[in-house]
């Protein structure tokens, strides 16, 4: 009786460990390299100028917090994320959409929309610049269109890959149209929807950077930019260590929600 009753605490016990594994398993290498980072430049191989240590870093981090100026430019520069792939995402939807149900749209508007999918978006700048100067409208527009190609694409190959025998038992059963969508299409094209939207907030923060460098007063970018400029290399960490965080936090949302929402498919754990 007695090893009937100790099971479950055994149990519970095996699965606190296994949780702190989990969460302490990839914090491993990233703390090798903090404290070779640290020990480098505390035995002076490196001058500070060049490659500033973790503590400098950090230092610098809870005094531009403390005194603001890193959650202003942390503000402008995520409104303009939000704003730029809400309507680069918005847009990418929409047409994905039409050309995956229209054969006829995909044959009129996917040929021209590929063709610009292949112009590098840094060498619009030029262009853009000249159009709308160096104003919000031009680098929002820029997140947009960086925003709007991986959700195209993945909106119109999740709707294209459907399985076509899902599609005749929803005939079968005599789906509407709308149920033909909400129950047969969606679900099906939702891993390549979920990945669109994760490749294309991805893509907004990177192309916010190059938009904030190419002429303005506040952001990020700009305090990166500002930071070189003055030979300040430890601003200049902080403002890329500020880029790989709200990447990766905003990469983690849209993650945590494929996990959550795709539970029914059987795939390789690895």
């Amino acid at each position: 009786m007695a090893v009937i009753n100790n099971e479950p605490i055994a149990r519970r016990r095996q699965k606190r460990s296994f949780h702190w594994m989990a969460i302490m398993v990839p914090w491993i290498v990233p703390m090798i390299v903090l404290l070779l980072w640290q020990a480098i430049g505390s035995l002076g191989f490196v001058k500070e100028q060049i490659l500033p240590t973790p503590l400098k870093i950090a230092t610098t981090f809870a005094t531009l917090l403390g005194n603001g100026e890193l959650l202003y430019h942390f503000a402008v520069s995520g409104q303009r994320v939000f704003i730029g792939f809400m309507v680069g995402a918005g847009t990418g939807i929409i047409l994905g959409v039409l050309t995956g149900f229209s054969r006829l749209a995909q044959e009129v508007i996917d040929p021209s929309l590929q063709m610009l999918r292949t112009v590098p978006l840094l060498a619009l700048i030029p262009l853009f610049i000249l159009w709308f100067g160096l104003g919000e409208f031009g680098k929002v527009l820029m997140i947009a269109l960086g925003a709007f190609f991986p959700v195209y694409v993945n909106f119109f190959l999740g709707i294209r890959l459907v399985d076509q025998k899902l599609m005749e038992v929803a005939k079968i059963l005599h789906f509407s149209f709308w149920q033909t969508i909400t129950k047969v299409m969606l679900p099906s094209a939702l891993p390549n929807i979920l990945l669109g939207l994760r490749l294309a907030l991805g893509t907004s923060w990177l192309v916010l950077v190059v938009s904030e460098m190419m002429g303005t007063s506040a952001g990020l970018g700009y305090m990166i930019q500002d930071a070189r400029a003055y030979a300040q290399t430890d601003i200049v960490f902080v403002g890329l260590m500020m880029f790989a965080l709200l990447g990766k936090c905003s990469d983690s949302i849209v993650y945590a929600i494929e996990r959550k929402s795709l539970k029914w498919r059987d795939t390789f754990k690895g």
